[in-house]
């Protein structure tokens, strides 16, 4: 489990940061319910994977990348999706889209859940795809091993992805919350920290927002590289070409698998949209 853990640490960051993104610009006393809601259908989600990621690895094993390649694309989609929204839409649009929200805020008659129903099931969705690939690098690293211990590492690392995952998005949706209660206390050193996450909350959330975005394109390109045979050996040689820098050799060699990984899935996402 700890091998494992390890291994799928850099998806994790990454789900993290997109469901944090996902509960953006909803109301505050519905942010702990859609977290919650979110949590839930990841529950449902790994309850589906695991059993069909035993099953596929004992019957077909060969269709472990093929899935894992359609997972990509569609993270890749869902990337360039967002940036074709914020592109092509005009500034009218999104503001009609503020004002509903805003008027479903003040309006008690309007049922928000309805109105978040569509987040839940995106954010549900890409739930899926990034855990189909822990899930499947999970199996890998417990592939020689005994059935019994393929099902509990599997079962303990769904159940510590999902319980550190989305109790971390909890606690950052309520930094604002914490903020302003610390900023109306008497003690001056508990207002300043207040006031100074209230301050530092709306740029975290817009940077995990961005980081989220970027994920989708490092996540899904890496998963299209991986199973591409030709591509993933050039990326290699590129690596090991720019590692050989004199001075710079380390960073450049950390910066272009991820770089050309994004590339990849940005062009991805584009085919997969047109």
């Amino acid at each position: 489990t700890k091998v494992a853990a390890k291994k799928t640490a850099g998806v994790l960051g990454d789900d993290l940061a997109l469901n944090a993104q996902q509960v953006t610009g909803v109301s505050t006393d519905r942010e702990l319910p859609v977290v919650w809601a979110v949590a839930r259908g990841s529950m449902i989600n790994k309850a589906i994977l695991v059993p069909a990621a035993l099953a596929i690895g004992a019957f077909i094993p060969w269709a472990v990348t093929p899935l894992l390649m359609v997972g990509g694309a569609f993270l890749c989609f869902e990337g360039f999706e967002k940036l074709a929204h914020k592109f092509m839409h005009s500034k009218d649009d999104d503001e009609a889209h503020h004002a509903k929200l805003t008027e479903a805020v003040v309006n008690p008659a309007v049922d928000l859940v309805q109105l978040e129903k569509d987040k839940i099931k995106g954010a549900v969705r890409t739930d899926f795809i990034l855990s189909a690939e822990i899930i499947a690098i999970t199996l890998g690293t417990v592939a020689a091993s005994p059935f019994v211990t393929q099902v509990s590492v599997l079962v303990g690392i769904s159940l510590l992805m999902t319980v550190g995952v989305y109790g971390l998005v909890a606690g950052i949706v309520k930094l604002d919350d914490l903020g302003l209660y610390l900023s109306r206390q008497a003690n001056a050193t508990k207002q300043s920290v207040g006031r100074a996450i209230l301050v530092s909350a709306p740029w975290l959330m817009k940077a995990l927002s961005v980081a989220g975005t970027a994920a989708m394109f490092l996540v899904g390109g890496g998963i299209l590289t991986h199973g591409i045979g030709p591509l993933h050996h050039a990326i290699e040689g590129a690596t090991q070409a720019v590692a050989a820098t004199p001075g710079i050799g380390g960073l450049l060699g950390a910066l272009t698998p991820l770089l050309l990984d994004g590339l990849t899935g940005i062009v991805a996402g584009a085919l997969v949209l047109a």
